[in-house]
């Protein structure tokens, strides 16, 4: 496979070209445009004070061969009279929680087809990351073989493959070696493997490392409960969600960590609680190449987003500071 050189604006994760060291996580920005002009449904509303052109790459939501209605709606057309509708919806699927949020939308999208069809020729002003889900090895050689046929090699980032979500309820171990077997010398476009904390992240990082990866995303959404403490009900329509948001920040810069320590030489992209600049450094100290903000900053503002616009200037002044990130200082050694 072929990847363009990076400009002097560009940094190199192995095969990898982001525009900048700064990308954004997968499903708070739907599929990186909106179909609705005035409430962009699917992505957060922040991300209209924001130029989405600007990030290293913006990761789309998780997409399967078919469409997928998961736990919440692939709808995207809500007429504001229905907003009451969509938010009960939301409820069932989303909830902020102590320094987080719970979520389970259950990987609901419009599947790979529509994507490639309705939204990603409208993106191509973007650097895309590309995120793949399935439930075997077939239908992820499907998902690599679908986004080689309509993008050319070097249009995008990279795919990201998504083997480790909670709120699918499905067994990823079983299939994880199969799919990287597969999948990954099917690709005509760099692969991020997407691990979690609640897997077994140290041995996933070195199968993902001898299978060709390009790249770990560390980490996805760490498996969590909430219950209605008067009556026992479960907080979401799936019981168990993934949590993310400041919460996870501390297993995250952990999970960086021992993945240097194990001696995982990959790039890593580090996502969980990402909110400022020093959240950056932090995760760039522990071994990250790159970082990825998540519903720390899309959700801040979560109900109503009335400073979503002063949230879209918090954020632009981290991409600014990032941006400055052409090259890392070296990781301090760890005191014992």
């Amino acid at each position: 496979m072929t990847h363009p050189e990076p400009d002097g604006e560009s940094v190199r994760l192995g095969d990898i070209v982001l525009r900048n060291r700064l990308v954004t996580s997968s499903s708070l920005l739907g599929y990186g445009v909106s179909n609705a002009a005035l409430v962009p449904y699917g992505m957060s509303p922040v991300s209209r004070f924001v130029p989405l052109s600007e990030f290293g790459a913006v990761t789309t939501r998780t997409l399967t061969v078919a469409p997928r209605e998961g736990h919440f709606t692939t709808r995207d057309d809500w007429p504001l009279r229905e907003l009451p509708a969509l938010l009960r919806r939301y409820a069932t699927v989303l909830r902020g929680t102590d320094g987080g949020w719970l979520n389970a939308f259950g990987w609901c999208n419009v599947g790979i087809d529509a994507y490639l069809r309705d939204y990603y020729p409208r993106t191509r002003d973007q650097r895309t990351i590309i995120s793949l889900g399935g439930f075997s090895a077939e239908e992820f050689v499907t998902l690599v073989e679908k986004v080689n046929a309509a993008v050319p090699a070097g249009d995008i980032a990279a795919v990201e493959l998504n083997v480790s979500c909670h709120n699918v309820n499905f067994d990823f171990s079983a299939i994880l070696q199969d799919v990287l077997d597969e999948a990954v010398p099917r690709s005509a476009h760099p692969v991020i493997l997407k691990l979690s904390p609640d897997y077994d992240y140290l041995r996933n990082a070195q199968q993902a490392a001898k299978a060709g990866v390009s790249a770990l995303t560390a980490i996805n959404t760490v498996k969590a409960l909430r219950l209605d403490p008067r009556t026992g009900t479960p907080w979401l329509a799936n019981r168990y969600g993934g949590l993310s948001g400041r919460a996870i920040k501390p297993i995250g810069l952990r999970v960086v960590s021992e993945l240097r320590d194990a001696g995982v030489t990959l790039p890593i992209i580090a996502t969980g609680g990402i909110r400022t600049v020093n959240d950056c450094r932090e995760y760039f100290w522990a071994g990250a190449d790159a970082v990825s903000l998540g519903s720390a900053t899309w959700l801040a503002s979560y109900p109503g987003y009335l400073l979503a616009p002063l949230r879209g200037l918090h954020v632009r002044r981290v991409l600014r500071a990032v941006r400055r990130y052409r090259t890392l200082p070296p990781r301090p050694a760890p005191s014992r």
